[in-house]
């Protein structure tokens, strides 16, 4: 046996220790995969419930009283964006269906079609979470994201049922300067966005948040404040906004919903 004051001993020990300790993190890391993932969809879930008026901010719900709310009323689905239909409910769990997963794996997504909303791959399927009072649908939830000032920018969009007014917004993930683009997340300027629409009179994807202040929902639909001193994020939040409103993203969808084919 070496000496304990060696060099050869040194390394020896600092092997040792450097291995168990990967291991154990190794370990760790495995056996708490499956509560990191429950731990996201949680999250995901909250902020689709933000979207949709049935949380509000700053109020922390339980992994108990989001189930519920799932389970009482809200339906989750896969749309297919090639075709705009829905994916049959035995094909797939779409609770479980993680769409940032799915765009990065070359076998679940494609390349995007030409776009000014920095989205380089889109997945084959999307999510759209159908909000249910009784037998009716009182809202929809989509999913959105688009390249921002300084990453991708993911967030959930609320539509009323007649697929164009908007209910609610919510950004889950950004990384935009705090106090300029981060504002994207504020509650206040989030509002501003209920009651506006996302296409035009022709169907058209034209919801723009515009430089400057834009007038009520009622007499200026199409259009939202912008975020002072943040023009890029402003022209992102519009181009992704655009992009999955438009037959690229979920429009297909839209329209059949629209027009009584896929609820």
């Amino acid at each position: 046996m070496p000496r304990l004051d060696s060099t050869k001993y040194t390394v020896i020990f600092a092997t040792v220790v450097c291995v168990v300790c990967a291991l154990l993190v190794s370990v760790a890391a495995v056996s708490l995969q499956p509560r990191q993932a429950a731990n996201a969809r949680l999250y995901m879930e909250k902020n689709v419930l933000l979207a949709a008026g049935l949380a509000q901010p700053g109020v922390d719900l339980s992994e108990r009283d989001v189930q519920a709310i799932f389970e009482k009323s809200i339906r989750a689905r896969l749309v297919d964006f090639e075709t705009g239909k829905l994916v049959p409910e035995d094909k797939v769990d779409a609770r479980g269906y993680d769409q940032r997963k799915a765009r990065n794996d070359p076998g679940a997504s494609r390349v995007a079609p030409p776009n000014n909303a920095g989205i380089g791959r889109i997945p084959n399927r999307g999510i759209v979470y159908f909000i249910m009072k009784g037998d009716a649908v009182d809202q929809i939830v989509i999913a959105v994201e688009g390249l921002g000032m300084w990453g991708t920018i993911y967030g959930f969009l609320s539509l009323a049922p007649d697929g164009n007014t908007v209910r609610g917004l919510t950004y889950y993930d950004q990384k935009e300067t705090p106090g300029l683009g981060g504002e994207i997340g504020n509650p206040n300027w989030l509002a501003l966005w209920r009651g506006r629409k996302g296409f035009d009179d022709q169907w058209n994807a034209r919801i723009t948040v515009i430089k400057g202040e834009a007038g009520a929902p009622e007499v200026d639909p199409l259009r939202v404040d912008g975020l002072s001193g943040a023009t890029v994020t402003s022209n992102a939040v519009t181009r992704l906004m655009q992009f999955w409103l438009s037959d690229n993203g979920y429009g297909k969808f839209l329209k059949r919903f629209r027009e009584g084919e896929a609820t």
